[in-house]
């Protein structure tokens, strides 16, 4: 994805390269006959997160080189563009992978409303996202706009809860795989207001798991208690206020637009979604 400046709308939008999409994305009714996949285990849920990699709108190198440089110091504007790509990566990436498609609409917006700050984070810590508080700051409007110092304190408590959650994950070495279901897992929560069919969304979030773990075992059999410290990760993510990653990296980028109207938007755009990228003063 590339942010391309569109002079007759007075905005950035971004470009998605298609071509880095698998041409067609498999239904839930075919991937338990999917063989070839890259876990060398042919069974129904190493196909299944085979099908969640295939979902990911980014190749390896994912968000950018800034990313393969975690000691880099970003600027405002690679923060921001970071940030955006991250976030969009996680729409499109619900979009494609088996199950959530089939859902009704309003139970996907539900779901990517309720859990869009969590698979930011999972989304940082993959990427290897620079983390930096003097930048973050920055990005933030702070030195534009201060703060009380109570307020300033409060703000840091929560860039430091942030940056918390990122290392731990980091820490644990999470493989490609691992992040995949993790996203699942996150991404199918019955906690989301008003699903059609909790039950079945339920049942999503148990078939992830179970990929998880059947993947874990096989992939680290000599550590036996990988599985749960993955798991165990998950409940502190929504310790991170997602009203501070709004105001940390998008409130440069559309102002007061709430972000979940945008991941709305980008729910039913699909690809043609434009961005409404600010100028940066």
């Amino acid at each position: 994805m590339q942010a391309i400046w569109d002079a007759e709308q007075g905005k950035y939008v971004f470009a998605v390269q298609r071509g880095r999409m698998p041409p067609t994305q498999p239904t839930h009714g075919q991937f338990a006959l999917t063989n070839g996949d890259p876990l060398n285990c042919h069974s129904y849920l190493s196909g299944y997160i085979s099908l969640l990699l295939r979902a990911e709108p980014y190749p390896t190198s994912r968000f950018g080189s800034q990313c393969m440089q975690p000691n880099n110091i970003m600027g405002i504007e690679n923060i921001c563009e970071l940030a955006a790509r991250m976030l969009f990566s996680a729409v499109e990436w619900a979009r494609n992978i088996p199950f959530f498609p089939d859902l009704q609409i309003t139970d996907q917006v539900a779901l990517l409303r309720l859990t869009w700050s969590e698979l930011f984070v999972l989304n940082a810590a993959q990427c290897s996202m620079p983390l930096h508080v003097a930048p973050l700051l920055a990005a933030a409007g702070l030195h534009a706009s201060p703060m009380s110092a109570d307020r300033v304190v409060a703000f840091m408590d929560h860039i430091r809860i942030f940056q918390e959650q990122v290392e731990k994950l980091k820490a644990l070495h999470v493989d490609s795989a691992e992040y995949s279901c993790l996203k699942a897992i996150v991404l199918f929560t019955s906690d989301a207001c008003g699903l059609s069919d909790v039950a079945h969304v339920e049942s999503l979030q148990e078939k992830s798991q179970c990929a998880l773990e059947e993947y874990v075992r096989s992939q680290y059999p000599n550590q036996p208690t990988r599985f749960g410290k993955l798991l165990l990760r998950l409940p502190s993510l929504r310790t991170v206020s997602s009203s501070v990653i709004e105001q940390l990296f998008f409130v440069r980028l559309v102002g007061k637009t709430p972000i979940e109207t945008l991941i709305r938007d980008m729910l039913l755009s699909g690809s043609s979604f434009n961005w409404p990228y600010m100028s940066i003063q």
